[in-house]
């Protein structure tokens, strides 16, 4: 496996940002995003993603010079218009803003409409446990997964991330309302490995665990059934009332061409000052007797842990930072040819 470090990953993809136009401090900023999601083992919206992304600036999708512009506010709610800039720093700055909106008022909530895919979402609640801050965002999507009992795809798999700041380990969690995401169902294929559950059903209406099976069909299964099914219909609901943007019925009829992804896409940002709210000692000791509790229960495997989400993260991104980052070579090559 060949793997690479976090600034010569860093510095490839600021270089490629910049060949296509970018400002040398918004290339920077894109692609420490990209290369913080490689680096926390979110491959498929790290380096992976870079190509893509590069496509949509070629085909003139993505304004790389626009910048978020307010709509209006409502006591504590911001809206914006995304004008089709860079999904990653549109999200970054909705957050940025959520958070100075809480840190003067306990809680903040701004929205976006217009944008584009956010790359990794986890990277906007890691921004807000970070700075000390309870994160939740979310996005929806075209239709990329079918409700559930049908065949045919009419919801998107809508990310949501929840985050809560501790100063042992922030907890994270980012997850798709799809048991796997697009993202991992690719870097699983091109590993040649099966998902470890069930992900989807083959062209014949089976259950299976084969990636390369499941992106054929295009029937990836929804988190909890039935009930992820609803939470992403929910989830589209909201954001379009809040922002004012485009629900995935809209999005589908948007797309410049097939296989475009997240273009208009409408967003959620809300952060809350934990410390403003409740203290930080309630803070500590309430979040840390979760975690000590989670952490006595007996695994179900031997040798396993029980962990919280972004526990795993943690330990990735430390094994990362000292081997290097791993990559797919013939991506790796691309991006260095680029």
């Amino acid at each position: 496996m060949k793997r690479v470090s976090f600034e010569k990953m860093k510095e490839e993809i600021t270089r490629v940002l910049v060949k296509k136009g970018f400002s040398l401090h918004r290339a920077q900023e894109s692609a420490l995003l990209f290369t913080e999601a490689s680096l926390d083992g979110v491959y498929s919206h790290g380096l992976n993603r870079v190509p893509r992304f590069v496509d949509y600036i070629e085909r003139g999708l993505v304004d790389i010079h626009a910048e978020p512009t307010k709509l209006d506010n409502i006591g504590l709610i911001e809206r914006y218009d995304g004008n089709l800039g860079p999904g990653d720093l549109n999200a970054k700055f909705c957050m940025n803003r959520a958070m100075e909106i809480a840190r003067e008022n306990g809680m903040g909530l701004v929205t976006i409409k217009n944008t584009h895919h956010w790359m990794r979402g986890g990277n906007y609640g890691w921004q807000a446990a970070n700075a000390g801050f309870i994160g939740i965002c979310w996005t929806n999507t075209e239709s990329c997964m079918p409700p559930w009992g049908s065949k045919d795809m009419r919801i998107g798999n809508n990310p949501l991330v929840m985050a809560v700041p501790r100063k042992a380990g922030n907890i994270v969690l980012d997850m798709a309302m799809s048991q796997f995401s697009y993202g991992k169902l690719e870097v699983t294929r091109l590993k040649n490995e099966l998902l470890p559950i069930d992900g989807g059903f083959d062209s014949e209406g089976n259950l299976t665990r084969d990636p390369a099976e499941i992106e054929k069909s295009m029937r990836i299964l929804p988190t909890g059934y039935w009930k992820g099914s609803g939470l992403s219909i929910l989830l589209d609901m909201i954001v379009t009332l809040l922002s004012g943007g485009l629900s995935t019925n809209k999005i589908d009829g948007e797309k410049p061409a097939p296989g475009i992804s997240c273009y208009k896409a409408s967003q959620v940002f809300i952060a809350f000052d934990p410390i403003k709210i409740s203290g930080q000692a309630f803070i500590e000791n309430a979040v840390n007797d979760a975690i000590d509790y989670l952490h006595l229960t007996e695994p179900a495997e031997e040798n396993e842990r029980v962990s919280y989400p972004g526990e795993r993260t943690v330990k990735t991104r430390k094994e990362n930072l000292e081997k290097g980052i791993p990559v797919n070579e013939a991506i790796w090559q691309k991006i260095l040819d680029m």
